[in-house]
């Protein structure tokens, strides 16, 4: 069984988005995109630096409309047969429009959103987040609560980020949960998914209001829990959510697991969660849609484990 999935926030580098653009229609594809929310997302895709591309407000759409892109030049997905999708962050919102839940436009748009309302909630207080190499999932977990801290995102195959406040994480590098190598800290605008990004959730719960889900017409996994989700109304709900809540991509593998996953896609700019899932899943297929030139591999990879 082959499951599609995208990356979130972190994922994007300088100029990747080039190559994409070069394919047939893709060029007006993202114009009228940009158009529709007010980005020049080819212009961030292709000719901004890492600063700039880092900034949350164009990190978001710019992720959203690449895994999109990326996507439909593997082809048709009815024809392409995943048994499930799913995306880390705001790569759920590349996974909406997969399942159906969204068309690209209304994803994009309530994307756009969501950045320009988390980055105005980080600036009410300095926070971040950090990475921890090595450890004890539950010893480091609990090792953050008692510091004030969240794990942000529990990622599986050990790893963990957590987030805060400056002054928390601060404390986290003084004094690391026992089996940690090493705190690395992330360069990233605030503490997304923790209570810090609540005012978020409130400017995204207004905007989802506007829109008009479908019910997902391929399965459809969701970080909250990793669990299936069947309802369009739900999936909206949880992707709203989801800004203030951890993101539990360890549970979400687990779900692939037990779906009987053989192969694992991930879409641009791929790389991170076919890492993750080479150390969790072993046995799973695995490919990243890094450029163009990836994706006669992965037609071949997804005509062998597609599911009719």
């Amino acid at each position: 069984m082959l499951v599609l999935v995208a990356p979130g926030q972190g994922a994007q580098t300088p100029g990747f988005l080039t190559p994409w653009l070069e394919l047939p229609g893709a060029a007006a594809r993202v114009a009228a995109w940009s158009d529709a929310i007010g980005l020049d997302l080819a212009h961030y895709g292709t000719q901004a630096d890492a600063d700039e591309i880092r900034d949350t407000a164009v990190a978001q759409p710019l992720l959203v409309a690449a895994g999109i892109l990326s996507a439909t030049a593997l082809g048709d997905l009815s024809d392409l047969a995943p048994g499930a999708v799913a995306g880390h962050s705001v790569g759920e919102f590349t996974a909406a429009v997969f399942a159906g839940v969204l068309d690209d436009t209304a994803a994009l748009g309530l994307v756009r959103r969501r950045g320009l309302a988390m980055a105005d909630a980080a600036a009410i207080t300095e926070t971040g987040m950090s990475a921890l190499l090595g450890g004890d999932p539950d010893v480091s977990v609990a090792h953050l609560e008692k510091l004030g801290l969240t794990p942000a995102n529990i990622n599986g195959a050990g790893q963990i980020v957590a987030a805060g406040t400056l002054e928390q994480l601060a404390a986290l590098a003084e004094d690391k949960p026992e089996g940690v190598r090493k705190v690395v800290a992330l360069k990233v605008a605030g503490a997304f998914h923790t209570p810090h990004m609540a005012p978020a959730v409130e400017t995204l719960a207004k905007a989802a209001a506007e829109l008009s889900p479908a019910d997902p017409k391929i399965r459809y996994v969701s970080n909250k829990d990793g669990r299936a989700v069947t309802g369009g109304d739900e999936v909206l709900q949880r992707l709203v959510g989801q800004v203030a809540n951890p993101v539990r991509w360890d549970l979400c593998m687990e779900t692939f697991k037990e779906l009987g996953a053989t192969a694992i896609v991930e879409v641009s700019p791929g790389g991170t969660l076919v890492g993750l899932a080479k150390r969790a899943l072993p046995g799973v297929r695995t490919l990243a849609l890094k450029t163009p030139d990836d994706l006669d591999a992965a037609r071949a990879l997804i005509a062998e484990h597609g599911v009719a």
